[in-house]
C-alpha cells in the first residue's frame, strides 16, 4: 500500500465545524482524498480498479450507488471497473480485502481505495436510530435510543460485575486521555485542538443514565465524524508503475476476516470472540506474533471495546485489560503504542472511512511519515495491525503490514 491520504476528521470539536453552516458533501470528500492519493501515484491513467467503502450514505445523504463518483474525481477513472461495499463500521477495512483481493488475484496492479462517511447532516439522536442498522434491527424498539452506546454500556456492566468497576472505569478514562493526547500530535484529527488540561478527570465523568446510558459517558464514546481516507493497492508492478520504491510501501502480510451472527447475542459480553477470531487468522497467515508488533490501530468504538481488544489481542489475560492500560502500555511510549493519530475516539469516526484512515496511520508510522505523531519503529518490530469491527463484534477485519 502506498500514497495514503486523509482529509480532516469534521465534527464536534474541530473549531471550524459549526452544525448550523453547509459543510462538503460526500463527493467533496471523496474528492480530495482520491485526488492526493492520485497526485502521488502517476494520475487516474495508472489505476486499474476502485473500491469506495461507505456504510449508509442513502439515510445520512440520500445518496447511493457511490461508485458512481469516481469519474467525478477524476475524468481518468471514466470506464474503470468500480465497486462499492459495506459492512457497518468495518466497511472500510473490507474496501481494502477487496482491493487486496484484486491484486491477488491479478485482476489489477494498482486499485484506488476510498472509504466516505458524512453524518453529520442530523441530529445524534437521529443518527443513533441510522447506525442501529449495523445490529439486529428488530432489536431497536426493545434497544436503548442510543443503540449502539446501549450494546456496549451492557459490555462494560458485565465487565464492572465480573472484574470490578473501579479500576476498570480509571482504566477506561486512560484510554480516553491516551487517545486525545494523540490526536493532538495529528492536524486531521477531530481533537486535535483539544485543550483540556485533565483529560483523566474528564474521563472520568460518572455516567449518566437519565440522559445517556448506564455505564458510559459521552467520553467513552467516538465521534459522529464527516471525513474519507484513501490509499493504492499496488503489486510489485503497480509500484514500479507508480515510480515507487519498496521502502515507501508498506507490504501487506496477511489478513484475518470473520462474521458472526448477527441476529444473536453475545456468547461472553466480556470477550471479543470474533475480533480473537480474525485475529488468529491474519497472525497466521502474516506466519507473525503479537510480540513482532510496531503499533496497532484499534476499533475503539467505544474505550471499553479498546480495553476488550487489548484482552483479544493477548497482550493481557481476561480481566487484566485494565491493568495492561494503567500501567502505561498502551501509549505511544508504551509496550504496544495503540492508536498514535487518535484512533476514533480522537481522531474520529466516520464509519465507512475508518479502516481506511487506520490503514494510512501504519503506512506512515512504518514509513516515517507521521509528522509529530511519529513513533519509534525497532528493527526487531517491522509489523503494524488494524482491527476494523463492524457492529457489535460481527463484522471483522484485521490486516498486518510491514515496512518495505
Amino acid at each position: 500500500m502506498i500514497a495514503g491520504y486523509n482529509t480532516i476528521s469534521m465534527g464536534t470539536g474541530r473549531k471550524e465545524f459549526n452544525p448550523k453552516k453547509e459543510r462538503p458533501g460526500l463527493e467533496e470528500y471523496m474528492k480530495e482524498a482520491g485526488q492526493a492519493v492520485l497526485g502521488q501515484i502517476g494520475g487516474a491513467a495508472n489505476v486499474d480498479e476502485c473500491v469506495v467503502g461507505n456504510f449508509i450514505a442513502s439515510r445520512f445523504n440520500k445518496q447511493a450507488n457511490l461508485a458512481g463518483f469516481f469519474p467525478y474525481i477524476d475524468e481518468g477513472l471514466r470506464y474503470k471497473p468500480a465497486i462499492r461495499v459495506e459492512g457497518a463500521c468495518g466497511t472500510g477495512a473490507l474496501a481494502l480485502v477487496t482491493g487486496i483481493r484484486s491484486i491477488l488475484a491479478e485482476t489489477a496492479d494498482v486499485a484506488l481505495v476510498v472509504g466516505v462517511e458524512v453524518q453529520n447532516t442530523v441530529k445524534a439522536i437521529y443518527g443513533a436510530d441510522i447506525l442501529a442498522a449495523a445490529g439486529w434491527f428488530k432489536e431497536r424498539k426493545d434497544g436503548h435510543a442510543y443503540f449502539f452506546p446501549g450494546k456496549f454500556s451492557d459490555r462494560a456492566g458485565a465487565y464492572f460485575e465480573k472484574f470490578g468497576r473501579d479500576k476498570t472505569r480509571r482504566a477506561m478514562a486512560r484510554w480516553y486521555r491516551n487517545a486525545i493526547e494523540n490526536a493532538r500530535l495529528c492536524p486531521t484529527a477531530q481533537e486535535f485542538t483539544n485543550r483540556v488540561e485533565d483529560l483523566e478527570a474528564l474521563g472520568m465523568t460518572e455516567p449518566n443514565p437519565k440522559s445517556f446510558v448506564d455505564n458510559l459517558n459521552v467520553y467513552d464514546c467516538s465521534k459522529v465524524s464527516d471525513g474519507a481516507s484513501a490509499i493504492a493497492i499496488v503489486s510489485e508492478e503497480g509500484l514500479r508503475r507508480c515510480g515507487w520504491k519498496k521502502e515507501d510501501a508498506i507490504e501487506v502480510m496477511g489478513f484475518g476476516q470473520a462474521e458472526n451472527d448477527i441476529t444473536a447475542a453475545p456468547a461472553n459480553l466480556t470477550v471479543l470472540d470474533t475480533t480473537r477470531a480474525a485475529l488468529g487468522k491474519a497472525f497466521q497467515q502474516a506466519g507473525i506474533n503479537r510480540e513482532q508488533l510496531a503499533t496497532v490501530e484499534c476499533h475503539d468504538c467505544f474505550t471499553i471495546a479498546g480495553i476488550l481488544a487489548i484482552e483479544a489481542l493477548g497482550f493481557a489475560k481476561h480481566g487484566e485489560g485494565p491493568d495492561f492500560v494503567l500501567a502505561g502500555n498502551t501509549s505511544r511510549t508504551g509496550v504496544i503504542p495503540v492508536n498514535t493519530t487518535g484512533g476514533l475516539i480522537g481522531w474520529g469516526h466516520p464509519t465507512g472511512a475508518t479502516g481506511v484512515h487506520q490503514a494510512v496511520t501504519i503506512w506512515e508510522q512504518l514509513t516515517g511519515r507521521a509528522g509529530n505523531a511519529q513513533i519509534e519503529i525497532h528493527a526487531g518490530k517491522p509489523f503494524g495491525l488494524t482491527i476494523n469491527m463492524g457492529g457489535d463484534d460481527k463484522t471483522l477485519v484485521c490486516i498486518v503490514y510491514k515496512k518495505g
